[in-house]
């Protein structure tokens, strides 16, 4: 991969200096912070002289600093180095004017990239298969709502005008509302984005998306992440807006994020691969090992108190830490067990989440049953198999569970964990503690 003052560069010489270059650092839940740079100002990030603190890694949703986690005021707030990661130079077509983006990353006084990084909690997943001779292969699939544009924050959303109640693969849906979606496709496609399928979901307004499989895990992470930026500034462009919140409306289908997840060899083979119909052992250790951490790893596929909303019962949204052959009701899938598309579909996240760290957990899952030899049981739909207790529905349980957690502290880091922990109580002691428009509704009046 070229530097990236070469990559700069050739853009440059290919479509002239831009008028400004976004810079992007992906923090804990994956909101994009940083800094815009004048485009003529770009040997300052090329030669390391941006700074920003590196306690921006690690706000609360709200956006502020949690002293619990050790970094900003409390420790003086130290900056990081910003530098370039390379290869994530793109254009950003829906914006007017010449604009381009980067994401960056920090180096500390150590002269290493921050540990704060989710990249790297991801980066350092893959190392751990690079070293047994094994190649993950990822695809994610991402749902998300329009809705009409709203005139407060805490507005609730309004369905666009006519979008059906139940739009369920909807050719006319997509017709539609052409125009915005063929935008997002199209930006995709300039920032090179790996885009397979659009269809139309269940929901008013819903639509998901699904990338391509690919073996560049961390790409995988940041075409996810990046696609939550280019629908939500390209529907504003269309007067809309666009939501990835796991649950924006009661009586509708949430927003999930799907992964699909294999594995190859050293030759290129698909290593779940199995004549027959039952999985091999290989796929049987890697679904025991992400059952076995699921509860563990909740905090992370549910980051927010909205996120707990999905988990209804009887709703789209599987809500156990149980397995099934071709089974959308499962918490684990199993698509395919034979063949070059044999592999597992972790359905448990929400769309609100941070992708690589959904990546880190379920890899991470995965390797740990491989290396335990972890037995999933029987799918849920034998009927001999016994019943699973399902996932909590309390935000404060699942962070406690993430806090106390060998396998979390093994898969991130036992500092990054404390830190993530130190984040999610934060915004629990701020978020639950406001009194909700229902409570005045149901109470006030009454008692």
């Amino acid at each position: 991969m070229m530097p990236f003052q070469q990559e700069y560069d050739a853009h440059c010489a290919a479509h002239g200096v831009p008028d400004r270059i976004e810079l992007m650092l992906c923090d804990l839940n994956a909101v994009l912070r940083g800094k815009w740079l004048p485009g003529a100002g770009v040997k300052k990030l090329a030669n390391g002289e941006v700074r920003l603190p590196l306690s921006t890694y690690a706000p609360n949703v709200l956006g502020e600093e949690v002293a619990a986690t050790g970094l900003g005021l409390v420790v003086g707030d130290p900056d990081g180095v910003v530098l370039p990661i390379a290869g994530s130079l793109r254009q950003v077509p829906w914006m007017p004017g010449h604009v381009v983006q980067v994401q960056i990353e920090m180096r500390d006084d150590t002269g290493a990239v921050s540990a704060l990084d989710p990249r790297q909690r991801l980066a350092a997943v893959l190392k751990r298969f690079a070293a047994k001779g094994m190649r993950p292969v990822v695809a994610t699939e991402l749902e998300f709502y329009f809705c009409q544009k709203r005139d407060r924050p805490d507005a609730p959303p309004v369905p666009p005008i006519g979008a059906p109640v139940a739009q369920n693969f909807d050719l006319a849906v997509l017709q539609q509302l052409e125009p915005v979606l063929s935008e997002i496709t199209e930006s995709c496609q300039t920032q090179g984005l790996s885009v397979d399928t659009l269809i139309a979901e269940y929901g008013p307004g819903q639509f998901e998306i699904n990338f391509h499989h690919t073996e560049d895990v961390l790409a995988a992470a940041e075409t996810a992440l990046l696609f939550r930026r280019v629908v939500s500034g390209v529907a504003l462009k269309h007067g809309l807006e666009a939501s990835f919140m796991a649950k924006p409306y009661r009586d509708a289908p949430g927003n999930g994020m799907h992964v699909h997840a294999s594995l190859l060899d050293e030759t290129g083979a698909n290593m779940f691969d199995e004549e027959g119909s039952a999985p091999s052992a290989l796929l049987r250790y890697a679904i025991g090992g992400v059952l076995d951490t699921m509860r563990d790893f909740q905090a992370v596929f549910a980051p927010h108190l909205n996120s707990y909303r999905r988990y209804t019962p009887n709703s789209f949204a599987p809500s156990a830490p149980d397995w099934g052959i071709d089974n959308r009701s499962a918490g684990v899938r199993v698509p395919a067990v034979s063949g070059p598309g044999a592999r597992l579909e972790h359905r448990i996240s929400g769309a609100d989440v941070n992708p690589y760290l959904v990546l880190a957990a379920i890899l991470g899952g995965m390797a740990r049953g491989i290396d335990r030899h972890c037995d999933p049981g029987l799918p849920l739909d034998d009927a001999k198999a016994a019943a699973v207790v399902p996932l909590t529905h309390d935000w404060r349980t699942s962070v406690a569970c993430f806090a106390s957690s060998e396998a979390v502290a093994d898969v991130l880091g036992t500092a990054y964990r404390d830190i993530y922990t130190a984040v999610k109580e934060d915004e629990i002691q701020q978020i639950t503690a406001e009194i909700t428009p229902v409570e005045y509704q149901s109470y006030l009046s009454r008692f």
